[in-house]
């Protein structure tokens, strides 16, 4: 007679109960930022059912902003290069999806729905948990959860803009970069990352002021892969842990 079965499944329930809590704190945090989103799109010009329309079916926050401040800024004559930039952000959803694809699964109606859900949040709570259950209680929790507290907080940050005044007043844009920080900083163990974060934080910054919205983004984002892709800073041999499951699935050590 072994307890080892009961043992995991103790430790696996356990986990995905920690990535519930890590989704649901990053979804209140980043969808309390909607009401500035709501609030800086109706003072750029776009009515509220547009406004809303845009978090319905864009759903990606740094693209929304981007496509808000550039027509803000020039007008509908600037919304060719509003779409572009906005565009340029949501490239970086793609890589996602391909990072995600072995936690989504198999099948075509889930992934046509994970693919609403792929965003920055759901894609770092889902890789910071370590099992495969984890990583799919992540994922769908902190997307889910971000999607509708992102719609309503950018329904009231619409219809009360005026009465809010200035979102950024009240902190909430910090408070989504802190639950980030709060994901990343465990995975800060070894040079290489280290490296990576800093280098691309610091290219991004530079850049920020000279390119359009977006690029910056992107070319941060080359750092990583070149560096990934090197290895360099790394010990020979070493990569990102798999979770569990997905490393015995696919015969990793």
């Amino acid at each position: 007679m072994t307890l080892e079965p009961h043992f995991d499944d103790a430790h696996s329930a356990g986990e995905a109960r920690r990535a519930m809590r890590q989704g649901l704190g990053v979804a209140f945090a980043t969808s309390a930022y909607g009401i500035s989103f709501g609030a800086l799109a109706v003072a750029a010009g776009l009515d509220v059912w547009q406004t809303c329309f845009m978090s319905l079916f864009m759903f990606t926050g740094g693209s929304q902003f981007a496509f808000a401040g550039v027509v803000g800024a020039g007008g509908l004559v600037a919304a060719p290069a509003a779409i572009a930039s906005a565009s340029l952000l949501g490239v970086r959803n793609v890589a996602y999806g391909m990072r995600m694809s072995p936690v989504i699964g198999r099948g075509f109606w889930r992934r046509a729905a994970a693919a609403q859900f792929t965003i920055d949040e759901s894609t770092a709570v889902s890789l910071a948990q370590r099992t495969q259950r984890a990583r799919t209680v992540g994922f769908w929790v902190t997307g889910i959860g971000i999607y509708v507290g992102w719609n309503l907080s950018t329904l009231a940050g619409a219809l009360l803009g005026d009465v809010l005044g200035d979102p950024r007043a009240y902190g909430l844009d910090a408070a989504a970069a802190a639950a980030f920080l709060a994901l990343l900083w465990p995975r800060l163990r070894h040079r290489q990352p280290i490296a990576v974060g800093i280098a691309a934080a610091v290219l991004a910054t530079l850049l920020t002021p000279v390119l359009m919205p977006g690029l910056p983004v992107i070319i941060a984002a080359v750092v990583a892969i070149v560096v990934g892709w090197t290895n360099w800073l790394g010990s020979p041999g070493e990569k990102d842990a798999e979770p569990d499951d997905v490393a015995e699935r696919e015969g990793l050590p």
